[in-house]
């Protein structure tokens, strides 16, 4: 993987860069569709390169219970698997031993759990997280980490304790352990929760191991925005600045927006496609509820300015709204795509923002860019 800065910005930490990896590059920031499974819900590999997407991320967790990475790499890759020709970032299940704490058991070798699937008994250790990953083919992998809570007590300080010291543990036994550096790019995580001290001595540590790139983890998994902003603000800006910094789970409009100014470049998160299933459309001044009744009888289109087929059609918003009242399956994939052209298009206009130091040009096509309307993405796209 390269990674080459191209413009910075001259009043924030942001920047427009290029990622090259063995299947094509992308431009960040940029924002990555979740497909956890090998494919993102209801939506086409055609329909998530008309959007412009150019990166997708899959689960090796998951991958791992259902079908089996064994089964993946005898099928020629993730690539062939789901027929996406472009980069793929895996991440390896360290959200899910958080996530799934009731059916797991943590210690320094890794974490033995249950299968989501059919109850099973199943281990986790760095080296088998490398294995799976190595076997699937992603161009990004990530290493395995232990993601303590989100909110301080007297309990979990000590174990927020422990799982920084583990993360790095496990970070050298994955970087050991992967057999295809020359094709698959490692990401180490930054843990620490909300301790700004902790967060000091994680990004030090783990950004000391010299890697193609970094990520902040353990945010959007129940803070506040304020907290999480305040995290993001302090990890980037000691993160190496000629790697990639990838934020993980993140988020709202205003949260990508203030996290770019603070020098992220790589995102991803549920929101777009679990919004666009539940009748929810994002638009640049905010998200319209489609079940509401004011909708019955809306002429227009969810967004004037979008070039999504459900805008650039004419499909009215009664017309959606319709859809999902009548429970065909059109509506979600409709409202989906739609959704997933908006984070698109704002990944664009973010970039152009950066290029011209235009930030007040940007809030002002974007009101939704301007503060958050609701809590961020708690429900990371490293879940079950």
């Amino acid at each position: 993987m390269n990674f080459t800065i191209l413009h910075e910005s001259r009043s924030t930490n942001a920047r427009v860069g290029r990622v090259e990896t063995p299947h094509g590059g992308f431009d960040t920031p940029a924002f990555m569709p979740v497909g956890t499974s090998a494919a993102v819900k209801g939506v086409t590999v055609e329909q998530l390169r008309a959007v412009g997407a150019r990166i997708l991320l899959a689960n090796a967790y998951h991958l791992m219970l259902r079908p089996g990475h064994e089964l993946v790499e005898q099928l020629g890759g993730l690539h062939a698997f789901m027929g996406w020709d472009g980069p793929i970032l895996t991440d390896s299940g360290g959200y899910q031993v958080y996530s799934l704490a009731r059916m797991s058991r943590i210690d320094d070798d890794g974490v033995t759990f249950r299968s989501f699937v059919d109850g099973s008994t199943w281990h986790l250790s760095p080296e088998r997280a490398m294995e799976v990953q190595n076997a699937l083919g992603a161009d990004i992998i990530m290493a395995l980490d232990d993601c303590p809570p989100a909110r301080e007590t007297a309990e979990t300080g000590p174990r927020r304790r422990d799982a920084h010291e583990r993360t790095l543990r496990w970070l050298e036994r994955c970087r050991a352990s992967h057999r295809r550096p020359d094709e698959q790019a490692l990401f180490g995580i930054v843990q620490g929760g909300t301790d700004l001290l902790l967060r000091r001595a994680s990004v030090e540590a783990v950004c000391n191991v010299e890697l193609p790139g970094y990520a902040i983890g353990g945010v959007a998994v129940g803070e506040s925005i304020e907290a999480i902003r305040r995290v993001v603000d302090f990890t980037a800006s000691r993160m190496p600045a000629g790697k990639p910094r990838y934020l993980m789970g993140v988020g709202y409009e205003s949260d990508l927006v203030a996290a770019v100014r603070a020098g992220v470049d790589m995102f991803d998160c549920v929101l777009p496609t679990r919004n666009g299933r539940n009748a929810n459309a994002f638009t640049p001044a905010g998200r319209l509820h489609l079940r509401n009744a004011r909708f019955r009888e809306a002429a227009g289109v969810l967004d004037p300015g979008c070039d999504c087929p459900a805008c650039a059609g004419g499909l009215s918003r009664a017309y959606l709204r319709h859809l999902f009242l009548a429970r065909e399956m059109l509506g979600p994939v409709l409202v989906s795509v739609h959704n997933l052209r908006h984070y698109q298009r704002l990944m664009l206009d973010i970039q152009r923002a950066i290029r011209e130091d235009s930030w007040s040009s940007l809030a002002e096509a974007w009101p939704a860019t301007r503060e958050p309307a609701s809590p961020s993405c708690t429900t990371s796209t490293r879940q079950p």
